[in-house]
């Protein structure tokens, strides 16, 4: 299960293995990739490192490969042809094979380090830990490497890990480098003990300027790639928002999680607020976004695959000196342009 920020053991017990998705990958087919590729699978072998066409097919028959209803294209779909510019793909890769992850050098970015606690800046386009389709070049790699005695504490699939951010989410996050301290980590989240902000682009609409946003969130049963919120039988969820700045046709929102669901901020804003954050493919419709944004924001964005999310605070107590520690990151670098655009945007726009 990708998410927001999910603790590692806060699976659904009433989920059967095979309901559940490691990873949901969306892919955007633009003019340019119809001249660069010449069949669907061939282009999402390249683009999903670690799959195989074989993989692939079995997904497709599977009918895990499938067009999103937010797609401007609704028709079939081929592996061995691609589809119009404009087709939104949406992947559901099942749950993770019993495996051992293997160490490889990629580069982090490390925030605070001890002997007990890594705490990482995880860069959007960067899987957490090791799924089908994403074996290698995860999170779970690169600690793999830089923390040469961690394997084996606390998910032997997923050593150190205690939370997650989505593949497209950029930001804070802490691994364990032993049992102890991951023991005491996994409490500290199962008990909300967690400081935790995100900050967010999103569309604009009608809102407060702060709230709280109480809605369950459940998997939708008749999407499994996706989450939703309207429903009466899906786990508490607890969103705060702050409007930090208002601009012509959009958001600059900060969120703190009081609760960590899948897709959490990403379904409350999109299905509570009304209000998708910019280039989520899953909850939100990028084509008619960059419309409503304008031909400057779409130059400027350019086809950016990921989310405009970021976990921009982590704070908590360690788990075994008690130290209160607290990591604030500022957004990547494209974030941080659409941002600054919009600011000038707004000082012209001044009376």
């Amino acid at each position: 299960m990708n998410d927001d920020v999910e603790n590692t053991l806060s699976q659904d017990p009433n989920e059967s293995q095979a309901d559940v998705a490691d990873e949901f990958l969306t892919y955007n087919i633009t003019a340019e990739d119809r001249e660069t590729y010449k069949r669907l699978d061939q282009y999402l072998a390249e683009k999903t490192s670690g799959y195989s066409r074989t993989f692939l097919k079995n997904l497709f028959l599977k009918d895990q490969i499938v067009v999103s209803e937010d797609s401007a294209y609704q028709g079939k779909i081929e592996l061995k042809k691609m589809p119009p510019a404009g087709t939104i793909i949406n992947v559901l890769v099942p749950p993770m094979l019993e495996s051992v992850a293997l160490p490889e050098n990629i580069p982090l970015e490390i925030l605070w380090e001890d002997e007990h606690l890594v705490v990482v800046n995880k860069p959007a386009g960067l899987v957490t830990h090791p799924a089908p389709g994403n074996y290698t070049g995860t999170l779970v790699n690169a600690i793999l490497y830089h923390c040469k005695d961690i394997q084996g504490v606390g998910d032997t699939k997923r050593p150190g890990i205690v939370h997650r951010l989505d593949k497209g989410t950029s930001g804070v996050m802490v691994i364990a480098k032993t049992q102890a301290a991951h023991e005491g980590l996994v409490l500290l989240f199962s008990t909300h003990d967690i400081e935790r902000y995100y900050e967010a682009l999103v569309i604009k609409n009608r809102c407060q300027s702060y709230g709280t946003i109480e809605h369950p969130i459940a998997r939708d049963p008749h999407n499994r790639l996706k989450m939703k919120s309207h429903t009466t039988r899906g786990k508490r969820a607890i969103t705060h928002y702050t409007v930090k700045e208002i601009f012509e046709k959009h958001l600059h929102m900060e969120f703190k999680l009081e609760t960590g669901r899948t897709h959490q901020i990403r379904v409350h804003t999109a299905e509570v607020l009304k209000m998708p954050i910019i280039c989520d493919y899953a909850y939100g419709s990028p084509n008619e976004q960059m419309m409503k944004l304008g031909p400057d924001y779409k130059e400027l964005i350019n086809n950016y695959p990921y989310p405009f999310l970021h976990a921009k605070v982590l704070g908590f107590v360690h788990p075994i000196t008690q130290e209160k520690l607290r990591f604030e990151i500022a957004p990547p670098e494209l974030f941080q342009k659409v941002l600054d655009y919009s600011r000038k945007k707004n000082e012209e726009l001044a009376p």
